[in-house]
């Protein structure tokens, strides 16, 4: 089981969206980036040791996502993905890093930076308006 180290007060928190790439991407991954991708877990331990893990986890298939809106009141709920990013995003971590340049040189680490691509987004606490 994962243990997520304790949230600091001065550093900030990155979202970063673990993304699968699609048949047309851009930039598709050649043998050689499969090949040098390092192994997730050792990634995982490496950010986890050096206190900069927080949490994260794999997301179930985009085609049994859910999508939720309130449109005049209503609840409309549709069965699958409708957004986009759905169809790339697999998965999720949390770090806890002192500046975004710290966050891109964890996130670098990580064997889907080889094989797809890592969304990072600096969380913005409710508390700073």
């Amino acid at each position: 089981m994962l243990v997520p180290q304790p949230w600091r007060k001065n550093a900030m928190k990155y979202l970063m969206l673990v993304c699968r790439d699609v048949d047309d991407s851009p930039v598709p991954p050649t043998p050689d980036d499969r090949d040098a991708a390092p192994d997730v877990d050792q990634w995982w331990q490496s950010a986890n040791d050096a206190g900069k893990y927080v949490m994260g986890d794999r997301l179930r298939p985009a085609v049994e996502a859910m999508t939720v809106r309130v449109r005049g009141g209503e609840l409309l709920v549709s069965q699958g993905p409708f957004t986009e990013a759905s169809e790339l995003v697999a998965g999720f971590d949390v770090l806890d890093c002192e500046s975004m340049q710290e966050a891109v040189e964890i996130a670098s680490g990580h064997a889907m930076a080889y094989e797809g691509a890592i969304e990072l987004r600096a969380m913005w606490p409710f508390d700073e308006g």
